[in-house]
């Protein structure tokens, strides 16, 4: 080949290569990453990017380049000429390929390795999926469905399983995703590196309320985080008892915890706005049209057998018929209560 046909073919590459490698920066593909695992799988996908430009370019340089140099001009029926297999040509292209693909292979399975190793004292958190919430259990036995709090710059190994269906734990910005099953427990080796709150999403179609299972991992400086988790290890469990605390602040962590927010409207909880069953504000009109004279019997019969009366315009078999086993009878009664006290 000629040094002018070189030049060609190496121009038409640089600018080929050059319009990727804007496209690739220019689009916001990744979020930013806020994990020291997420930081290695982001540089697995531009490692395997940049490959994969130089390869586009390559291609496309020799397609163009054929095109122009050896197009049929107008006219010319002729065959074209016999031209035997270049044994030399089809190595390299053979050779380059596994070697790049090896090169991917090897960088890949260091960065699973690394971020599967949780170090010798990691902070292990059991995470509890089940329809539509999240729970969250530290080592001091206390548990939280509000968010997952996290210490920056350390190690962080999250037991995850399910109490009902298959779900999956997404936070964006630490770059891992973890289906949570019942009966297993997988685990998930987080490294946050930035403060900040970041999106904590279920990525598993979990029934009708999957796209509200929502929550958020709070990522804190180190001296933050052993303070709040000392103030939450030290605190008092809530008083028995009815009233604005004790029994009613336990009643509606219940009702919190266990996601019943993300089905029901219930205006004594903030954020109680689901659509997915009906709402809670009105249990005595739906006692009475169901022909129950027991409110309580009537709510608590729609907790633990939620398929027997089911409102109308509603569908059976979405909410979970669990509940008996997952809450303790105590905390059900109180929650029972709780309804009955602030329906209307």
């Amino acid at each position: 080949m000629r040094r002018g046909s070189l030049l060609q073919l190496l121009s038409l590459t640089v600018a080929a290569f050059a319009i990727g490698a804007v496209i690739a920066l220019v689009i916001p593909w990744m979020p930013s990453a806020a994990s020291k695992e997420a930081g290695r799988i982001w540089f697995t996908y531009w490692f395997a990017t940049w490959i994969s430009l130089g390869i586009f370019a390559i291609v496309f340089a020799v397609l163009v380049y054929a095109l122009l140099k050896f197009r049929v001009r107008e006219g010319d029926l002729s065959d074209g000429p016999p031209v035997h297999g270049h044994t030399k040509l089809e190595i390299v292209w053979t050779a380059v390929p596994f070697a790049l693909v090896t090169a991917i292979s090897i960088v890949s399975a260091i960065v699973v390795a690394q971020n599967g190793h949780a170090g010798r004292d990691p902070l292990v958190v059991k995470v509890t999926a089940q329809q539509f919430a999240w729970k969250f259990t530290y080592p001091n036995g206390k548990t939280y469905d509000d968010a997952l709090r996290l210490p920056e710059d350390r190690h962080v190994k999250l037991r995850i399983t399910s109490n009902d269906v298959i779900h999956s734990f997404w936070v964006p910005q630490f770059g891992q995703k973890q289906d949570a099953v019942p009966g297993q427990v997988y685990s998930l080796v987080i490294t946050p590196t930035k403060v900040g709150t970041y999106p904590l999403i279920c990525t598993e179609l979990c029934g009708l309320g999957h796209a509200l299972m929502r929550s958020r991992a709070v990522v804190m400086p180190a001296a933050d985080y052993d303070a709040w988790y000392e103030r939450a290890g030290s605190a008092a469990p809530p008083a028995a008892g009815g009233g604005a605390g004790g029994g009613a602040e336990d009643a509606a962590a219940t009702f919190t915890q266990n996601g019943c927010g993300a089905c029901h409207v219930f205006s004594a909880i903030p954020g109680a706005t689901g659509k997915v069953g009906p709402s809670l504000d009105h249990l005595k009109r739906a006692a009475a049209s169901a022909g129950e004279d027991d409110l309580s019997a009537y709510v608590k019969e729609s907790i633990v057998d939620p398929n027997k009366v089911v409102a109308p315009g509603y569908q059976p078999g979405v909410m979970p018929p669990n509940f008996a086993q997952q809450i303790p009878p105590d905390k059900l009664d109180a929650l029972v209560q709780y309804l009955v006290e602030h329906t209307k």
